[in-house]
């Protein structure tokens, strides 16, 4: 599904989601990634394995160090998609987000990317964290 006609001025926009794609600033992502509203665009919550396009961590396998990560960005918000499936992960490996005041929301990654674009759109300040 087309999510976004046209890239949004300054900041990272999601074109398009497809299950195991997203589109974002043209270019397909097919395992987890981390986009912040502004700024790199980068892999996220992946196995470690050398391969061309390692795959997703599921929900289960992630750690409190990859929210760490997010905070970093310093969001007012992280839109968590958790992949296909709504999941949720537990409170306890949210806790760096939780110490900053940095709120979090899941949904599946399609509601995800939705919520992302229109978030942006405001001129919020939103990480999305998504599973492919």
């Amino acid at each position: 599904m087309k999510l976004q006609p046209d890239r949004i001025e300054g900041v990272n926009a999601i074109q398009s989601y497809h299950p195991g794609r997203v589109t974002i600033n043209g270019v397909d992502w097919r395992a987890g990634v981390l986009l912040p509203w502004q700024g790199q665009v980068r892999a996220w919550a992946r196995e470690r394995e050398p391969v061309a396009a390692p795959p997703s961590l599921s929900v289960d396998a992630l750690t409190a160090e990859h929210f760490a990560e997010i905070a970093l960005a310093e969001p007012e918000l992280v839109v968590f998609g958790s992949g296909v499936r709504l999941r949720f992960v537990p409170p306890a490996k949210l806790q760096a987000l939780y110490e900053r005041r940095i709120g979090i929301e899941t949904m599946d990654t399609a509601a995800a990317c939705r919520t992302y674009n229109v978030l942006v759109s405001e001129g919020r300040r939103v990480v999305a964290a998504l599973l492919i």
